[in-house]
């Protein structure tokens, strides 16, 4: 009987995969390619792709869309094929930086390969909180909702 597999995704493999400080390349293709299953779905309040070469042009997307990105895990959890991180965005844009805080939920198919990919983050209030006159408004309307 052979022993099984090492899992492809262990916490510190997840927390390599989704580090990237300011001013450093973004993972690979190959790196991406490595872990994510062909057929993933990917998910975030902005985007949904599917298959593997839609969710690496989500990424590249976003990489051109910026001057720089940082991602820092804060904390990573697996259980059976199930995985969270919890993580910090930062993305500048013409002399700006939009920080999001935010989770990623990770499905993990029978190969242990990811299945589907889901970010969950608030898109509205980073987005437009440091914006002159819209920035007011959106934290009115926040305190307003939200209070």
């Amino acid at each position: 009987m052979s022993e099984p597999a090492a899992p492809l995704l262990t916490p510190a493999s997840l927390q390599a995969l989704f580090t990237k400080p300011y001013g450093q390349p973004a993972p690979s293709q190959e790196q991406w390619r490595a872990v994510y299953a062909e057929n993933v779905h990917f998910s975030d309040p902005t985007q949904e792709a599917s298959g593997i070469d839609a969710y690496l042009a989500a990424q590249e997307g976003l990489m051109k869309r910026c001057d720089d990105v940082m991602l820092r895990s804060e904390a990573v959890a697996i259980s059976d094929r199930t995985a969270f991180v919890e993580w910090v965005m930062g993305l500048r844009i013409k002399g700006v930086e939009f920080v999001y805080p935010g989770t990623t939920r990770l499905l993990l198919d029978e190969a242990g390969k990811i299945i589907d990919h889901r970010d969950y983050f608030d898109f509205v209030g980073p987005t437009f909180a440091p914006v002159p006159v819209i920035g007011p408004f959106v934290r009115w309307m926040y305190r307003r909702f939200v209070s």
